[in-house]
């Protein structure tokens, strides 16, 4: 990957060789220099290091953990668990219309004990798959990342994002994407929804991670 982003910028500083932009090559000719070595944390060159991480990082996919409780441990990985997340609306015609939040992962579930365990420093809830669905209707979703679910809110650290459900009551069977920063291994991951027109109504699903280093 190093080779292909000096290769990249040396064209870059070659093109602009011929051009009078001294400090464009100078700060080209400096990325090139640290992509053929040690990327400095948040330089362009580290970010693009970590794309080509991420993409070509493992998924895991999770769902309920039988033991969950606390803020230890909510979410066991697939195999392990069969059963979905469960999420519940509240009243959506009232002026609060989320339901609860629900922990869906815990301080001990990042990293993955069998696959990264001291290895990776980052997860990203990225994609889930809907098993099953109350009501025929639009569900909204947030995702938020904190020590509660109304402290990520406040800090800014979620997501949301909507999932439609058919007339016959059942989810499409389509993968959902979500886009989330990258969360430190360990942090507590809590969602809650709304069913557009309902008073109440259920949402499971089941979520896949990447996890990567430093």
């Amino acid at each position: 990957m190093k080779k292909i982003i000096a290769l990249v910028l040396l064209v870059a500083v070659n093109a602009t060789a011929s051009i009078s932009q001294p400090e464009t090559e100078n700060a080209l000719k400096s990325i090139l220099i640290e992509a053929t070595s040690s990327p400095t944390n948040n330089s362009l060159a580290y970010r693009i290091e970590e794309i080509e991480k991420h993409m070509h990082s493992s998924g895991s996919w999770f769902g309920l953990s039988a033991t969950a409780g606390g803020t230890t441990n909510a979410a066991d990985r697939i195999g392990t668990t069969q059963t979905s997340f469960q999420l519940d609306g509240g009243d959506s015609s009232s002026a609060t219309p989320w339901g609860s939040w629900v922990l869906i992962f815990g301080s001990d579930d990042t990293p993955t004990a069998d696959r990264y365990a001291g290895a990776a420093a980052y997860f990203d809830p990225h994609i889930i798959l809907v098993t099953d669905a109350e009501v025929a209707t639009t569900y909204l979703v947030q995702f938020s990342r904190g020590a509660s679910g109304a402290a990520g809110i406040a800090a800014g650290t979620y997501t949301e994002f909507a999932v439609g459900v058919d007339d016959d009551n059942k989810p499409s069977t389509t993968l959902t994407t979500i886009q989330t920063g990258r969360a430190p291994s360990g942090s507590l991951i809590w969602a809650r929804c709304i069913a557009i027109g309902a008073n109440t109504g259920t949402l499971d699903f089941l979520i896949g991670i990447h996890e990567y280093g430093e």
